[in-house]
C-alpha cells in the first residue's frame, strides 16, 4: 500500500507554484492593496478651494434640555464674496445670518433684524475666518488664526484647527474638518468646556446623504464616516 503524500507547507513553495496551486483549487487571490497616500494639510487645503460665489447645504442638530428631542436644522452656507459669510436656515424656521466687516446680522421672518460686532462672538469670528480661508485655500491666513494637524488618507482625511485667539480658545477648543478627497464632509466644533457637547454640521454630500436623521447618535456617525 503506497503511503500518503504529505502536504507540502506552502513556505516551502515557490511564488509560482503557489500561484498555480491556487488557481488550480479555484481559491481567490489577489494582490494586497498599496497603502493610500498619506495627506497634509496643504494638500486638503489646494482640494477644498473654490471660486466665488459659492454655497453647500448643511443639516445641523440642536439639542437643549427644554426640548424632548433635538432640533433638526437645515439650509444652506454661502459665500458671495470673500469679505460675507450667509448661513440660511430654511427648516424648521427661515433665519438668515451674515458676517459682513466685522458685523453679524441676524434676520428672522416677523422679526426685527438684530446687529452685532463680531468681537462679542469670536467664535463666529474663527468661523468667518475659517471658512474664508478654506474655501480660497489659503494656508497662511488659516494659520494666522489656527494650529493645523492632519491625519488619515488622501480619500478618508481629518484636518483639526486648535484655536490661537485666546478668547476663542476660551470657548472652542478645537474644530474638526472630515472629508474624502475633495469634500468637506462635516465640521465638529468642540467646546473648551468639559463635559460640554461637540456642535456637528453635515455639508455637502453628508448633508444629502442626512436624510431624515434625527439622533446626534446618527448624525455623529455620519460625521465620523468619512475617516472610514
Amino acid at each position: 500500500m503506497t503511503a500518503a503524500t504529505p502536504t507540502p507547507r506552502l513556505r516551502n513553495w515557490s511564488p509560482a507554484l503557489l500561484l498555480l496551486a491556487l488557481a488550480w483549487s479555484g481559491a481567490a487571490w489577489s494582490v494586497a492593496p498599496e497603502p493610500a497616500p498619506a495627506v497634509d494639510a496643504g494638500w486638503i487645503l489646494a482640494k477644498l478651494a473654490r471660486p466665488l460665489p459659492s454655497r453647500t447645504g448643511f443639516v445641523e442638530l440642536r439639542d437643549s434640555k427644554l426640548l424632548q428631542e433635538p432640533l433638526r436644522i437645515a439650509g444652506e452656507y454661502r459665500r458671495p464674496d470673500a469679505d460675507t459669510l450667509v448661513r440660511e436656515v430654511r427648516a424648521p424656521y427661515a433665519e438668515t445670518t451674515t458676517i459682513r466687516a466685522g458685523e453679524v446680522s441676524i434676520a428672522r421672518s416677523g422679526k426685527a433684524t438684530r446687529r452685532f460686532s463680531l468681537s462679542r462672538a469670536p467664535e463666529l469670528a474663527g468661523l468667518q475666518a475659517s471658512f474664508g480661508a478654506l474655501l480660497a485655500g489659503d494656508r497662511k491666513r488659516l494659520e494666522q488664526h489656527y494650529t493645523l494637524a492632519s491625519e488619515g488618507s488622501r480619500e478618508r482625511w481629518t484636518l483639526v484647527l486648535t484655536p490661537k485667539d485666546a478668547a476663542m480658545a476660551e470657548k472652542v477648543r478645537a474644530i474638526a474638518l472630515y472629508g474624502r478627497g475633495a469634500e468637506l464632509r462635516c465640521i465638529e466644533t468642540r467646546p473648551a468646556a468639559d463635559g460640554g457637547q461637540a456642535q456637528r454640521t453635515l455639508l455637502a454630500g453628508a448633508a444629502r446623504e442626512a436624510g431624515d436623521v434625527a439622533s446626534a447618535t446618527a448624525l455623529a456617525a455620519l460625521c465620523h464616516a468619512a475617516q472610514g
